[in-house]
This record gives structure tokens, C-alpha cells and sequence, in this order.
């Protein structure tokens, strides 16, 4: 039996917009009056729009321009397109999504490269819709329900691909609403979010059935500066102990494993602390191990974007990886891989002996 969860755990870092743009439309669905109507009660200030144009206005200036989008949330209807699912190896079946763009400040964002425009989050007001899509694609997956070590979580759906739902869920109650539906839904499937935050007070009462497993996206303390806006990699590992305390499957998300100098004390000291959080619960944990990569066209972004971050993403110790679609991506070279790859294996076989590492890439 597990022990009850900490009731009186670290606050967690909130992120507040400092507007939030209301689509005229999004206001003709439940859930888009109720997010609207959270931010409000939050003092943020709430903007509805005469159409669903959204004027941004922002500053010609580069930097400025980047600081107001990433202080702005829209509140938008998910086109067809956007609610379409798609696989999302090698995490999921299926990628579903209840927002697209993140407040926090990673400076190895990957979304630096898949989204375009302002890095503006954009909040879906049509949750029945977005919902809808799930049954549809049940039993119908072809990354892990393919896969002889994972086809036991049925059809995964995974929410944190191109959000953190955990940096909003205070101001749009979003992956709440899915974790119940997913709840109550009699299907063998499962929801799957990732996080770099610690709010998850509002999932915890939950009749979640076992069907969400919630992860915590980890990188050591001395990483932090690479990690702007998000909570501190303790509440993280607390939050996973309580959601774990709570009755939920949970995972790790190291992620991205950076190869910078002293990295094995820095990840040791990471998956010691893990183990010493879930000492007793002893819960269903995964690991998924993510190393650092980048595209050229990300690198500039980012660069542009956190100038002087002192994240490496020069050549030396990398190599060119193609993926599928033609697409390019620096990664660490054979020999690295193969030293990262062996001393975490390692490392969670010895500290972490319940867990079942997903993949490695």
C-alpha cells in the first residue's frame, strides 16, 4: 500500500500569461468560457477577440517580440488538422493534443524546430472534439502496440508533445478533463504525459483507473540554467512520488541527456535522488532515455532566442543522424552513445531495479 501523499508539499512554479487572446469562436464551446473564465479569476488579463484572427502586434524588435509571446496564451479551436492523430514514435501510438506551444524557457527546445511563427501557446476550447479522435484510433496503433515489450498498455495516446499540459493545467483544468474521460473510457488504452513541472495537485483526486501514466521529465541540478521557467528538478521528483502515491503508473523522462563534462556524477546523483524519493512505493515505473539532438534549423532559433545559454552544439563528439522523412539532426557520435547508453543502463538496473527502461535514442 502505498502512503499518503505529502499534504503539505513545496508550492509549485505557476507560469501566468500576462494576456490571454480569446478567439471569438472559442468562446461558443464550455470548455473555452471556463478557461477564460479561470484567467480571469487569476487577474491575468483576458482579451476576446472580434474574430478568430488573432492580432498579435508584437514588437519588431527580436527579443522583445520573443518575451510577449512567450507571455501570451490564446484561446483558439482546434482546426480538423490539429485534432487529426498522429503515431509518435517511439513514445506512443498516437500523438493527441490539448495545446501546442510551452511557457517554459528550455534552451534546447525541441519545438524551437516543429512549430512556426511566435512562440505563443495556444490553448483548444473544443475538448469534445478533440476527444472524439481517441476511439478512432483504437486498436489501430503502430509504434508501441507493435512492439512484443509494450503491447500490454494497449493503444497509447500521448499528451505532452508539443505542450507541457502540467505548465497550463491551472489555467485550463485541459488534461484533467482527459485523464477522467481516458478514466471512464472501457478500453484497453492508455494516456501518456510527460512534464518539467511539479502543479499536479489537481490530478490526484482523479478515478484516473490506472490509465495515465504520468512522467517527469528530469535533467541534474547543475543542468537547471539549460531548463528556464520550469520547476526544480526536487518538485519534479516529488510531484512523481505523490502522482505515483496517488495511484498512477509513473515514468522518467531524462531528458535531453547532455554529454557535458562530469555528467556521470551529475546523472548519478540524479538517479540516486529518484531512488531515495520512491523508496517504499516501489511504483510501475518507466524509463525513456533521450539524448540531446538538434536540427540547424533549431540551432538558430535557439540561438537566437538564448544567446550565451552555453549549451553545446558544436560538431565535435556529434554526428549526422536522417531520419525517414529526409529530415537532419546532429547527434552524439557512436563512441558517446555508447558510453551514455552503457552507464545508464547500469546505473537504473542498480538503483532503480523495478524499472523498466521503454527506449534509448
Amino acid at each position: 500500500m502505498f502512503a499518503a501523499p505529502d499534504p503539505k508539499p513545496p508550492s509549485a512554479r505557476r507560469w501566468m500569461p500576462k494576456r490571454v487572446l480569446v478567439a471569438k469562436s472559442a468562446l461558443e464551446w464550455e470548455h473555452g468560457r471556463a478557461v477564460a473564465e479561470r484567467a480571469a479569476a487569476l487577474g491575468v488579463d483576458v482579451v476576446e477577440l472580434p474574430s478568430d484572427r488573432l492580432n498579435l502586434n508584437f514588437p519588431d524588435d527580436p527579443r522583445r517580440a520573443y518575451a510577449e509571446a512567450k507571455a501570451t496564451m490564446a484561446l483558439v479551436v482546434a482546426s480538423p488538422s490539429k485534432r487529426k492523430l498522429q503515431p509518435i514514435a517511439p513514445s506512443a501510438d498516437w500523438r493527441v493534443d490539448l495545446a501546442e506551444g510551452c511557457p517554459a524557457h528550455c534552451s534546447y527546445c525541441y519545438l524551437a524546430g516543429s512549430l512556426k511563427g511566435p512562440p505563443i501557446t495556444r490553448v483548444y476550447a473544443n475538448l469534445p472534439e478533440v476527444f472524439k479522435e481517441l476511439p478512432r484510433h483504437l486498436g489501430m496503433g503502430t509504434i508501441t502496440s507493435r512492439s512484443r515489450h509494450r503491447q500490454h498498455e494497449g493503444t497509447t495516446y500521448e499528451a505532452s508533445c508539443y505542450t507541457d499540459p502540467i505548465a497550463l493545467e491551472h489555467l485550463t483544468g485541459s488534461l484533467s478533463a482527459l485523464i477522467a474521460y481516458v478514466g471512464a473510457w472501457d478500453a484497453d488504452a492508455q494516456l501518456r504525459f510527460t512534464t518539467k513541472f511539479s502543479g499536479i495537485d489537481p490530478l490526484l483526486t482523479i478515478e484516473h483507473n490506472g490509465r495515465t501514466r504520468m512522467r517527469a521529465s528530469l535533467n541534474p541540478k547543475p543542468y537547471a540554467r539549460f531548463e528556464g521557467g520550469t520547476s526544480p528538478v526536487a518538485q519534479r521528483i516529488g510531484a512523481l512520488r505523490r502522482m505515483a502515491d496517488a495511484g498512477y503508473p509513473v515514468g522518467l523522462t531524462i531528458a535531453p541527456i547532455i554529454a557535458a563534462p562530469g555528467w556521470e556524477m551529475a546523472y548519478g546523483g540524479l538517479i540516486d535522488d529518484v531512488a531515495a524519493a520512491l523508496e517504499g512505493a516501489e511504483p510501475d515505473l518507466t524509463v525513456e532515455l533521450i539524448t540531446h539532438r538538434f536540427t540547424e534549423g533549431s540551432k538558430a532559433v535557439l540561438e537566437s532566442w538564448y544567446p550565451g545559454s552555453g549549451l553545446d552544439m558544436g560538431p565535435d563528439g556529434r554526428t549526422v543522424k536522417r531520419t525517414k522523412f529526409g529530415a537532419v539532426k546532429h547527434v552524439y557520435d557512436k563512441d558517446v552513445m555508447k558510453t551514455l547508453r552503457a552507464f545508464f543502463e547500469e546505473r537504473i538496473a542498480e538503483r532503480l531495479p523495478y524499472a523498466r527502461i521503454l527506449y534509448w535514442t
